[in-house]
């Protein structure tokens, strides 16, 4: 696996970089710029681009979609010291293929970093769903009704067409949103619900009565 770290501060990118090489993995580039990394993007081959989510006062969610346009098959994961609804929504959106808690011990990076590399893309490291489970404690008892809370009406939506057995183009062209909103959905969806694929989630909306599973129709109210 050949990977490039991007942290706002170099002595974090370069300590990582000696421990990931350490470990048996190929560290192609290792900087605290972001025209460093286009650069690094451009000439060497990368799978995975082991991005910090924080420079200074800047997020660089804005210049993923160029960093995404040089190297169009690079796996991005990010690493935050703080990890959120909003930020899932936008990393989706962005094309992210992971969020890790920068917080976590090393090994678990490296686990991460292997299962999206293997294409099991898993939106949030282990570590950072056990911060979402924990929040989730505050949730209304009744298992049906605490999922359904976390959903937005368009989760719903793509949640009930999960159910009939859509795909992403499927979802799409139905709710009349591009792909990669719908692909921004179902991942969210994958997140709230704890889920690892999309069966799964269907699985789970069937067996706590959320949705219909002949229509895909939403079957209870939410509060």
């Amino acid at each position: 696996m050949r990977i490039l770290i991007c942290d706002y501060h170099l002595i974090v990118a370069q300590a990582l970089g000696h421990l990931l090489g350490a470990r048996g993995k190929h560290v192609v580039g290792v900087t605290n710029d972001l025209d460093d990394a286009a650069v690094i993007l451009r000439e060497h081959a990368v799978d995975v681009f082991l991005l910090d989510m924080v420079f200074g006062a800047d997020r660089p969610l804005g210049r993923l979609a160029e960093l995404r346009q040089i190297a169009p098959r690079t796996a991005v994961v990010l690493l935050s010291r703080r990890i959120d609804d909003e930020l899932v929504a936008a990393a989706c959106a962005a094309g992210v293929h992971a969020i890790g808690d920068k917080r976590q011990p090393v090994d678990e990076i490296i686990r991460l970093l292997d299962r999206v590399h293997a294409g099991d893309v898993p939106t949030l490291s282990p570590a950072a769903e056990s911060l979402m489970i924990h929040r989730q404690r505050t949730w209304p008892a009744n298992d049906a009704q605490r999922l359904a809370s976390f959903l937005t009406p368009r989760e719903r939506q793509v949640l009930g067409a999960l159910v009939r057995g859509d795909d992403t183009k499927s979802v799409a062209r139905e709710l009349g949103i591009t792909y990669t909103t719908a692909r921004c959905h179902i991942q969210s969806l994958l997140t709230k619900m704890g889920a690892h694929t999309r069966l799964e989630v269907a699985t789970t909306a069937v067996r706590y009565g959320m949705v219909s599973p002949e229509t895909g129709e939403w079957l209870i109210a939410v509060r």
